[in-house]
């Protein structure tokens, strides 16, 4: 494989810093300076002399009416509002809708995150304009047509006439929006509350905390890292 992508898998950072790491002279391939594109075998020998770079994860509370990504116009995304310099947002939400999002300047939890073939738990609570049907939970369990595509099993509370809570392990566009629609119900407020263990807590709109210590352990090793 090629040689970033070797040092990417045995997490010493991204594709991108290994290829930066490898310009600067800081890989060693059997003996000799690695450069870009080099290929690493079962029998190659690979050094680094960089150190691995300290990542930032922090949980952080989006408020309703911000852009995740790609403001347009006068809208604000996160990174307009957020002072925190180098961190990026793992995922989106919609900007009609608020809670959690994970913040971080570590690029190789990306696709572990998002990647629905990993079963990730993401908890969101609900609501809806109207009463929900006896039935709704069990139909948004079994999964729902939303026109492109049939969602993934999910697992539903209903919490009172109009509110539910719903575990996602995927997260195509829209998806409860579009769910809830499919059904016949009109989605009013919708909050993001945990991504795996991590939980949004008493965090307000606007606020963040760092991920560290335990949480930050159970996070990393549950998706591989």
């Amino acid at each position: 494989m090629r040689i970033n992508k070797y040092l990417a898998m045995q997490k010493y950072c991204t594709r991108r810093e290994a290829d930066e790491m490898i310009s600067r002279g800081r890989v060693m391939l059997n003996g000799a300076p690695a450069k870009l594109g080099d290929q690493v075998g079962e029998d190659d020998v690979v050094e680094v002399t960089f150190r691995p770079k300290k990542y930032r994860y922090f949980a952080y509370h989006k408020p309703r009416g911000i852009i995740t990504h790609s403001p347009q116009g006068d809208e604000e995304s996160i990174e307009d509002i957020v002072p925190i310099a180098g961190v990026f947002p793992i995922g989106r939400l919609d900007k009609d809708s608020y809670g959690l999002i994970i913040l971080t300047d570590d690029g190789r939890i990306t696709d572990p995150l998002l990647n629905p073939k990993y079963v990730h738990e993401k908890e969101y609570e609900v609501t809806c304009r109207d009463a929900l049907p006896p039935n709704f939970a069990t139909q948004m369990e079994r999964g729902v047509d939303i026109g492109d595509h049939v969602t993934l099993p999910c697992q539903v509370e209903v919490r009172s006439s109009r509110v539910f809570a719903i575990i996602l392990t995927e997260g195509k566009k829209h998806q409860i929006r579009r769910m809830c629609e499919a059904l016949g119900q009109h989605v009013v407020d919708l909050k993001r509350v945990r991504i795996m263990n991590v939980t949004l807590g008493r965090l307000r709109a606007g606020e963040y905390r760092p991920i560290q210590s335990g949480e930050l352990s159970i996070l990393l090793k549950s998706i591989g890292m």
